[in-house]
């Protein structure tokens, strides 16, 4: 009996280690084709359709991998609706936010928190705003992406879903480019033209798509934590002009 619990664990020991090479893999893959977009992206909202589609990982993961490479890199939590960063990575003390800052409640720098990662910080969502939309429009944010600019190699901002709230086309503006976050098989087509329509109306250039939750027969999946989050990312629709070095 204890031999065949012994040989279940290093079976599961050993898909755990081949879930997460292959997850590492994976987000690696898609830090290489955001760096082969260009020069002129260094802005990147990540975005999805509904809630649940692994958006938020995606984002973080892509910042960490940037920041691991040496790029100074500043996550921002703009989903001030309904954020899941503070509770998913169990941040354990009051932190100031997005809503707090653009309702001109702390000043910009007071809400920009090193991580124990290298290289990358973040500005997380605040607290819930019975305005986001009002928020996000304030030429405050535009000024904020302005000065942020300045400081940080890449920014990257994860925005509430697109269908049916207008907040992720807002914050389009503000972005060199977008990654659209599909999970596999739970959204229909007509939804992601949608969205898809949304980001363009905004004029905002769509770099590909990371797929979620797919089958092993896409190739590239791991996992991310407790949450399986399989996916591949789509090659950029538009072609990269170089590869971008050191700071601006």
């Amino acid at each position: 009996m204890n031999t065949e619990m012994e040989n279940i664990r290093r079976v599961e020991l050993k898909r755990a280690i081949e879930y997460d090479y292959s997850y590492k893999e994976a987000v690696n893959t898609l830090r290489t084709n955001i760096q082969f977009c260009g020069n002129s992206v260094h802005v990147i909202m990540v975005t999805s359709s509904v809630p649940g589609e692994g958006k938020s990982d995606t984002a973080f993961s892509l910042a960490q991998s940037l920041a691991q490479i040496g790029h100074k890199t500043l996550l921002i939590d703009a989903d001030i609706r309904k954020s899941v960063l503070l509770t998913r990575y169990q941040i354990g003390r009051e932190v100031g936010g997005l809503s707090q800052y653009l309702s001109g409640q702390r000043a910009l720098k007071d809400v920009i928190y090193q991580t124990n990662e290298e290289n990358l910080h973040m500005i997380f969502a605040g607290p819930y705003s019975p305005n986001p939309t009002e928020l996000l429009e304030e030429e405050l944010c535009s000024r904020m992406f302005e000065v942020l600019r300045l400081s940080f190699d890449y920014i990257i901002v994860d925005t509430p879903p697109m269908a049916g709230i207008i907040d992720g086309a807002i914050v389009a503006k503000y972005c060199d480019g977008a990654v659209l976050v599909i999970e596999s098989g739970a959204v229909s087509y007509h939804v992601e033209q949608r969205v898809k329509g949304q980001l363009e109306k905004a004029g905002s250039r769509i770099l590909g798509a990371v797929l979620t939750k797919a089958d092993k027969k896409y190739g590239a999946y791991g996992k991310y934590g407790k949450y399986d989050k399989y996916y591949r990312y789509e090659a950029a629709e538009e072609g990269g002009g170089g590869k971008k070095n050191g700071a601006r």
